[in-house]
């Protein structure tokens, strides 16, 4: 299938939100079983230094990327997952996969802020509703008793704001124009910052045995193939073929996956308030991703003349 065809072809984009909506609501649980026996940024390293090297091989024969790919790739790979993604990892060492999946669901909130801050693009009255909805269900999540890890929830919280900054990037940064060597350049970019990032923090230390039984392996290589290989990959196509509002839809599935496989398979208490602050959360990217944009106001001639 060429690029020109997909970017044409409705399937092409179900299937990869399919993949991105339910896979990645799946990592959050893997993540979290990886990290009871491996550090989390040296493992989110070798996740995404593993898929990296495997996608460029497959994707990238023949191609020299740029000095401006590359830092550009290095800018993305280190908003979107070095700090989003490992942040997602260090925060599961303390805080169930349920809840954090429901703090990562607020990324949609933070791409509408940003996009109004930064581009001037005006917020429909739902979209502003949304947000007022949204960051009240976080409120909840993270009000004093809430999380016995509140330090460690707003720090998820914050990492989470480079994955939608850096969402924003990618949306018109000079990647390379296959989206698979471009995901396939971030992941290896963020591979050798998290490398560094783990060893500084002391982690190379912390790497004993339990990592290499059966559970935590078949984790970790869940999230380099499927997490990272073929959801991220699919992330990354969608970014450059469609909406961003409708690439953000992913929020609506992600933490639902992420709470009921953390009940299921780790035991993880579903309460009244992180119901609350989850249906706010998805009512509120709902809302936000499906109103409709307004046109950029007009600039008129007079400071078009005095900006020029």
């Amino acid at each position: 299938m060429t690029a020109a065809f997909a970017r044409r072809s409705p399937a092409a984009v179900v299937v990869a939100l399919a993949t991105v909506y339910l896979v990645w609501g799946s990592t959050y649980l893997a993540m979290r079983i990886t990290d009871r026996s491996m550090p989390p940024l040296l493992m989110s390293s070798a996740r995404f230094l593993f898929a990296g090297t495997i996608l460029y091989a497959l994707t990238a024969r023949g191609f020299r990327p740029s000095w401006r790919e590359l830092r550009a790739a290095a800018i993305a790979g280190g908003l979107l997952l070095a700090i989003g993604n490992a942040g997602v990892a260090w925060a599961e060492t303390r805080l169930n996969s349920g809840l954090a999946a429901l703090i990562v669901a607020v990324i949609p909130l933070y791409v509408a802020l940003f996009d109004r801050l930064a581009f001037g693009r005006r917020l429909a009255m739902p979209a502003v509703i949304g947000l007022i909805v949204g960051f009240a269900g976080v409120a909840l999540l993270l009000r004093p008793g809430g999380t016995s890890h509140p330090g460690v929830a707003l720090a998820l919280l914050g990492t989470t704001s480079a994955w939608a900054v850096g969402s924003l990037y990618a949306r018109g940064a000079p990647l390379p124009k296959n989206p698979l060597v471009s995901a396939s350049m971030q992941m290896l970019c963020a591979g050798v910052l998290l490398a560094a990032a783990g060893s500084i923090r002391g982690e190379i230390g912390q790497v004993h045995h339990e990592a290499f039984r059966v559970q935590p392996l078949l984790a970790f290589a869940y999230l380099i193939v499927f997490g990272s290989l073929a959801a991220f990959s699919a992330y990354a196509w969608l970014i450059k073929n469609v909406r961003i509002s409708v690439v953000a839809t992913y929020a609506f599935v992600n933490p639902v996956v992420a709470v009921v496989l953390g009940a299921i398979f780790l035991g993880e208490a579903i309460t009244a308030p992180i119901l609350a602050a989850g249906a706010a959360i998805v009512v509120a990217v709902v809302l936000i991703v499906t109103a409709r944009p307004l046109a950029r106001p007009r600039v008129r001639a007079r400071a078009a003349t005095l900006a020029s």
